[in-house]
């Protein structure tokens, strides 16, 4: 498969992952693992910087989604550049788990503290900073079985 078709089905694969990530998410704040998503902290920092402060809260909601959506598919653009074989759908969504966790770590160890957004991983002490690790396994896992479904449908 072409450098631009492993692009545009890696895309499409992260939106279907942005939208597991976000319903797990939906799932985890409703039994109150989760105060406010990463998204969100974007946002508000945003907001601390005088960037976003005078915004009425649909646009900041909108903002959230969007940022949301566009790193979600951007990853997977990025993961399907990554990703040159394909494999039967359980090799797939542990390679994509693996991906999935790796975009965790890039995010959460160095951009995200950089622009202090929140704290790194390592310095945090609570078990709720396991979440979005799930969160991100979750999110590769889907995002492998539907880049597969795409290029087995593409090929």
């Amino acid at each position: 498969m072409n450098p631009t078709r492993r692009a545009a089905y890696g895309t499409l694969a992260g939106i279907g992952g942005t939208l597991a990530l976000s319903g797990l998410r939906q799932a985890l704040a409703w039994v109150g693992l989760v105060q406010e998503t990463a998204p969100e902290q974007v946002v508000d920092r945003l907001e601390e910087l005088g960037l976003a402060e005078d915004w009425w809260p649909g646009a900041q909601r909108l903002l959230t989604v969007a940022a949301h959506l566009a790193y979600g598919t951007g990853i997977g653009a990025a993961l399907g550049l990554l990703r040159r074989e394909r494999g039967g759908p359980a090799e797939e969504a542990a390679v994509g788990s693996a991906l999935g966790l790796l975009a965790w770590g890039a995010g959460w160890a160095t951009w995200l503290p950089l622009t202090g957004v929140h704290s790194p991983p390592w310095t945090q002490r609570t078990p709720k900073v396991l979440l979005p690790v799930l969160d991100h396994a979750v999110f590769g896992a889907v995002w492998g079985l539907l880049y597969r479904a795409l290029g087995r449908r593409g090929a």
